[in-house]
């Protein structure tokens, strides 16, 4: 199955045929495919209308700085300020946390998006790509802030998808740009890194995007197109039994397994049930590969479709929305 990128902010009739394709279990949403609120709901809406079978509409609404629709959306602060908060005020910080992701959700689902990737575990240890999209160095923290974000997406309706598992904050490298090396052992990792992912998903947690690390004290292949990360620790030790997605194989580190079909075989080999494929150009090789694939498995897809799904002006009319925008866009440092 594909999740895929489209090029602009309107259906072509390319893309059209794209969705349609048996293989394609969904369509990822970026900045370049928004210009304002009722733009994007239409186009959620033309790409519900080209087919029957149940689709998935994903995005990246993190807050900070991976927020693609901004305009006539609440500016969502980056998840750090809240862990800042958690040093001072514990118990505020986390409901700060449930805000956020209630707060998030909610407003997706108005515009009938089923899910935003989120919420991001890895520890803000440095990764230059990561940086103040994560909660904070330490996972304790990141897991008591994390499991009451899961929480809360649910409220608003919304599946939650941990990343990048196992833990993409202790590298320095961005791996949308290049190769990504954790020389830690496993012991390491499953003291740190490992510690939110755990606790999220012994809480029910539906999804998980994997990371395109490598660990090679663990396997030599990074993460993503791993058996043993995969099979052996997510599904396996920690019992994970939702549905896992690759990262985006457009990205620099996803390039070790080869060509556009070599990095879906390898993912798909090593246990991904959703593979990205985030770049419009690389769309069509994508679906030649998965040709002979057969069609989306429907309850996977229907296991994180979208629940509830407020108008939006019954979601705007609602205190609680008000509150919780003024609450967040309140913390200081969000990024212009």
């Amino acid at each position: 199955m594909l999740v895929i990128g489209i090029k602009d902010n309107k259906l072509d009739a390319a893309e059209r045929g794209w969705i349609r394709a048996p293989q394609v279990s969904g369509v990822i949403l970026f900045k370049r495919n928004f210009q304002s609120r009722d733009q994007v709901t239409e186009l959620i809406a033309d790409i519900r209308a080209c087919r029957d079978e149940p689709l998935l509409v994903c995005v990246d609404q993190e807050g900070g700085p991976v927020q693609r629709f901004r305009e006539g959306f609440t500016r969502l602060p980056p998840l750090a300020r809240i862990g800042e908060v958690y040093l001072h005020d514990p118990q505020r910080a986390l409901e700060l946390a449930g805000e956020h992701a209630w707060l998030m959700a909610s407003e997706m689902r108005a515009i009938d998006i089923d899910l935003s990737f989120a919420p991001v575990l890895d520890l803000a240890r440095g990764n230059v790509v990561i940086g103040e999209r994560a909660f904070h160095a330490d996972p304790e923290i990141v897991s008591r802030l994390g499991l009451e974000y899961v929480r809360n997406l649910r409220l608003a309706g919304m599946a939650a998808t941990l990343k990048h598992f196992p833990g993409h904050g202790s590298v320095r490298e961005d791996t949308h740009l290049e190769c990504a090396v954790d020389n830690r052992s496993l012991d390491e990792i499953r003291d740190t890194d490992l510690v939110p992912f755990a606790d999220a998903i012994a809480a029910g947690a539906e999804a998980v995007m994997m990371g395109h690390v490598a660990y090679p004290a663990i396997d030599a292949a990074p993460a993503g197109y791993s058996r043993a990360w995969i099979g052996d620790i997510l599904r396996g030790e920690l019992g994970f039994r939702g549905v896992v997605f690759s990262d985006d194989i457009s990205m620099a580190a996803a390039e070790s397994a080869g060509g556009i079909g070599a990095r879906i075989a390898a993912h798909r080999d090593a246990g991904c049930d959703i593979v990205l494929a985030c770049k419009p150009e690389i769309v069509p090789e994508a679906l030649a590969v998965c040709r002979d694939a057969g069609p989306c498995d429907n309850e996977t897809i229907e296991a994180l479709r979208g629940r509830i799904a407020p108008t939006w002006h019954d979601l705007i009319d609602n205190p609680q929305h008000t509150r919780f925008a003024a609450r967040l866009t309140a913390l200081e440092n969000v990024p212009a």
